[in-house]
């Protein structure tokens, strides 16, 4: 496959940066970005012909999706979180995945704090009030988090900033996480999720959205929060009961919670919300905004943008979430050939067999293995037949062939 930079077309959905529109189009692209997510039929319907799709965590990139794809190389997930597509589909289809693990870090954990700050001191009561009409000065159930316990469920980009910025307010950091992670500062890695729930006052959730993690925190993990304690979800909907969350707010075992991702979210702005949790005092909602800045949402879609582009143009998948990470540098005057493949041995041999073959003279060549699949960067110069593309697309490995000039 070679693509036309002139006619390369973009899809970007639920209103991703202008950032992005713009670098993109820099690039001769031509770029349609609608405002809301699509489902499932309305995807199929739009994605034939479209070379690169850019979605954040609303849209659903099934296998049914990538089957329809006919033309597409690339997938920007704008947002951290990849659970939203299916990446064996689209490994098994040689589509490259890229997200932005870092952009929006610092505005989840600003948003975090905040949270914090204002269930401490009851804040969304009394300025409730206030708009009512009622002045209800008083100190009561008000505190101040300087001294207190914050238990961090997920120590990764954003559980480990948290966790630094956490104690320069003067908190007490303990996290958990399945993974063998390094505490950072005076934070006290807990041996288990109950001694965390059971210490701390603050309990919030910086986990990723793979199906293992649905429905893990419930009733159980709530009754074993201290009571009183406050719960703050920004992490995915899906891993949290919230029948049980409110189960747990109006028997007053919880003093408060924060919580801005859903099961089930609209598509787009002004659609209805609906939750079990809304009406509750002391229990701040949000339109899943953690990284809703626009500071995040450009340095994304600068971020995401980039990935795209560079793949188009040089097949290079440094931080690919799918696929092997290959950056060959490019040479002036070669032509690059991109053979993503099943990963078995022997491809290398029979691939450089073909092109000696054909006299064709390997200038640069770089390979990467992952998992199942193996990337392979060729750069060849001078002229090479239409032979030399058929037997290497023929070979029983061949997953995807990529000729970029």
């Amino acid at each position: 496959m070679m693509i036309d930079q002139a006619k390369v077309r973009v899809l970007l959905l639920e209103s991703i940066h202008r950032d992005a529109v713009t670098r993109l189009e820099a690039e001769g692209f031509h770029v349609e970005s609608l405002r809301n997510a699509l489902d499932e039929t309305e995807l199929i319907e739009r994605i034939a012909g479209v070379h690169l799709l850019g979605i954040r965590s609303k849209t659903k990139v099934t296998a049914r999706v990538l089957e329809a794809a006919d033309s597409l190389v690339a997938i920007g997930a704008f947002c951290i979180g990849t659970d939203q597509i299916d990446l064996p589909a689209a490994s098994a289809s040689g589509i490259a995945v890229f997200n932005a693990p870092f952009s929006n870090t610092r505005s989840v954990v600003e948003l975090a704090i905040a949270e914090i700050i204002a269930m401490t001191r009851r804040l969304t009561e009394k300025n409730a009030l206030m708009h009512d009409g009622v002045w209800d000065k008083s100190a009561d159930g008000a505190h101040e988090i300087r001294g207190r316990r914050l238990g961090i469920v997920g120590y990764g980009n954003i559980g480990t900033q948290l966790s630094v910025l956490a104690e320069n307010l003067g908190m007490h950091v303990s996290f958990y996480d399945t993974a063998d992670k390094l505490a950072l500062s005076n934070a006290h890695r807990c041996a288990s999720l109950e001694e965390l729930l059971e210490t701390s006052d603050f309990v919030t959730l910086h986990v990723d959205g793979r199906p293992g993690n649905a429905g893990f925190f419930g009733a159980e993990q709530f009754k074993r929060m201290r009571p009183g304690s406050l719960f703050l979800n920004l992490s995915r909907g899906i891993v949290v009961d919230h029948l049980a969350l409110r189960d747990a707010l109006v028997s007053g075992h919880l003093a408060g919670a924060a919580v801005d991702v859903f099961p089930a979210e609209p598509k787009g702005r002004g659609d209805e919300f609906v939750s079990e949790l809304r009406g509750l005092p002391n229990v701040i909602l949000t339109p899943h905004i953690g990284g809703s800045t626009e500071e995040a949402q450009s340095d994304i879609g600068d971020f995401v943008a980039n990935k795209l582009a560079h793949f188009v143009q040089d097949g290079n998948t440094t931080l690919s979430v799918n696929l092997p990470g290959v950056a060959l540098p490019e040479q002036p005057g070669m032509s690059r050939i991109v053979h993503v493949h099943v990963n078995t041995p022997g491809v290398l041999a029979q691939v450089n067999s073909i092109l000696a073959e054909h006299r064709v003279n390997v200038e640069g060549q770089l390979l990467s293995t992952r998992g199942e699949l193996g990337y392979l960067i060729t750069d060849i110069g001078g002229d090479f037949s239409a032979e030399v593309l058929e037997q290497l697309r023929s070979m029983d490995q061949t997953v995807r062939l990529r000729v970029l000039s």
